[in-house]
């Protein structure tokens, strides 16, 4: 099985540090981390990944602004986005059939099964 690339932008980096701990023991993950917004579409073009976790709410560019910024560049544009976000119970997450702003976004904290159900259904899908 091929290894999936994901980006991991948060501003949280003990959070960081243990989901990308998390991800990589499974052997099925190479991840990178980004704790500044501001370098998240420099980093995207450079790793190339399959997927872009990304946090809602950070200092300097929040998450829509990122996503923003990755649709005005061609090679990066359709590089899929899962939003990470305290800022929502699962609740609405339920309510809005995990999608927000035409992406899905899983609510924080989550459980690790759930994240990973999230990151393999959409890693390779184009919105």
């Amino acid at each position: 099985m091929n290894t999936k690339k994901i980006l991991l932008v948060d501003d949280e980096k003990g959070f960081t540090d243990v989901l990308r701990l998390n991800l990589e023991s499974t052997g099925d993950y190479e991840v990178k981390v980004v704790n500044d917004a501001r370098e998240a579409v420099k980093q995207t073009i450079a790793f190339r990944p399959n997927l872009i976790l990304l946090d809602i709410i950070m200092p300097f560019l929040e998450g829509p602004d990122v996503v923003m910024a990755l649709q005005e560049n061609e090679s990066i544009k359709n590089t899929p986005v899962v939003f990470l976000t305290a800022t929502v119970t699962q609740e609405e997450v339920d309510q809005q059939q995990g999608i927000i702003g035409g992406h899905p976004f899983v609510a924080k904290p989550t459980n690790f099964e759930e994240l990973v159900s999230s990151i393999e259904k959409n890693a390779g899908m184009v919105y």
